[in-house]
């Protein structure tokens, strides 16, 4: 008898395990709204990007943060949004700092492995390197993109995140 309000209580543990492990998957799948994601974040997710439209898989969003003497903006992209593979070229100085804000994203290097971001998370990015950042496909993502003065210095836009190796991405 012992023995089987041993294995009752097992049964019903496991399987009440089981459904919480389930409601917090879907608690976890399920995607914020716009409205819902901005009160999460500090800064405000800004207007569409058209600007860059062309460079972007999905819809992302900018918000200027400072114009003077450092230029930072806070981009927010939607899940599943990631920008081109692009260089911000420099013959002397340049390139970009990424601090993450809010959501979930990735920032990747040519030839290297995604980097997972979330908030508080830092990416420096030199020069003259190939590299995209986005949401993840099923987060928003926000990061406060700094410029980095330099010396003739241009973003190059390349080609678009390669579908099938987005959605490799966890």
């Amino acid at each position: 008898m012992k023995k089987i309000i041993l294995f009752l209580i097992a049964a019903i543990f496991i399987s009440m395990n089981s459904a919480f492990a389930l409601s917090l998957k879907k608690e976890k799948t399920q995607v914020l709204t716009k409205e819902e994601y901005q009160k999460t974040i500090m800064f405000p997710i800004g207007s569409p990007n058209d600007a860059y439209k062309q460079y972007f898989i999905g819809q992302s969003y900018i918000a200027p943060i400072s114009t003077n003497q450092v230029k930072m903006y806070n981009v927010t992209f939607e899940p599943k949004c990631r920008n081109n593979w692009h260089i911000h070229k420099a013959k002397e100085g340049g390139g970009q700092i990424l601090i993450a804000i809010g959501g979930r994203g990735y920032y990747q290097e040519w030839g290297k492995d995604p980097i997972v971001m979330k908030e508080g998370d830092v990416i420096n990015i030199p020069a003259n390197v190939k590299h995209w950042h986005g949401a993840a496909p099923d987060s928003w993502f926000s990061h406060i993109a700094v410029e980095v003065d330099g010396i003739e210095t241009e973003n190059v836009w390349l080609e678009a995140v390669d579908d099938k190796q987005y959605s490799k991405l966890k």
